[in-house]
């Protein structure tokens, strides 16, 4: 089966392709470095052609709330006019658990945008929602830092590793189109303040955390189960404390 990756070159992307590839699939990594842009439209045709699959893990390389919803109406509308003309039969988008409960953030209400083009585009689709990613940690604690501080809220909080979402995003791209969405996380599920306080003591990272019930998760403010999944999602295997990136993450 001929399934083509956009975005297949970076962080999930590249593992996406590798794991197709070993499963005996056509895996094809698009992305702007490999010459097709769905911003412009180049080079879509080309790589779409006998594709049966399309997996979309690209991302915006601006979080910037007018930018990101640009990126996404974009590339997803210049994308799906070229699947319509290959007869690609089944889109795959990757996206993220609780875009609907937190609209004033501006990534999550371009995901919104996103998710609502491919449900309208006639094309047979399935959405994976993933909890957080493992590998963005440092980039949260990052984020949520005031004056030397981390400032998290004690809410409920489920990360996942990137491996553990190429493996679900791999199972749908070569299963039948769901018309609709599943959730994904990891297997255990923390207190967010309590999360990144270990973390941070295996990076060995002198920064307090600060337990903040009105901390902002990029600009959000969170509620118990915000971030979370909701019943029945599919929980990945590999647990943080075993995840071998667990301490390189900090350095």
């Amino acid at each position: 089966m001929k399934i083509v990756v956009i975005g297949g070159t970076g962080l999930i992307g590249s593992k996406l392709v590798t794991k197709l590839r070993e499963h005996g699939h056509e895996a094809v990594a698009a992305s702007p470095n490999t010459g097709v842009n769905t911003l412009t439209g180049e080079g879509l045709a080309e790589v779409l052609a006998g594709a049966q699959v399309v997996v979309d893990v690209s991302n915006s390389p601006s979080f910037e709330r007018a930018a990101v919803l640009k990126f996404f109406e974009t590339s997803t509308g210049n994308l799906l006019a070229a699947e319509a003309a290959a007869g690609v039969g089944h889109h795959v988008a990757l996206s993220i658990v609780g875009t609907e409960r937190l609209p004033e953030n501006g990534y999550f209400a371009a995901k919104i945008a996103q998710e609502q083009l491919i449900e309208k585009s006639g094309i047979p689709f399935s959405l994976v929602h993933a909890t957080q990613f493992f590998e963005f940690t440092r980039g949260i604690a990052d984020d949520a830092t005031v004056d030397g501080r981390v400032h998290m809220a004690p809410v409920l909080f489920q990360p996942i590793a990137g491996d553990d979402v190429a493996q679900a995003v791999g199972r749908a791209a070569v299963g039948a189109p769901l018309n609709g969405r599943i959730e994904i996380a990891g297997p255990e599920q923390y207190r967010m303040d309590e999360f990144f306080r270990q973390a941070l003591a295996a990076w060995g990272d002198p920064r307090e955390v600060v337990t903040d019930p009105h901390a902002r998760y990029f600009g959000s403010e969170l509620s118990e189960r915000s971030l979370v999944p909701g019943d029945g999602a599919t929980l990945g295997k590999i647990r943080y404390q075993d995840w071998p990136g667990r301490e390189a993450t900090g350095k």
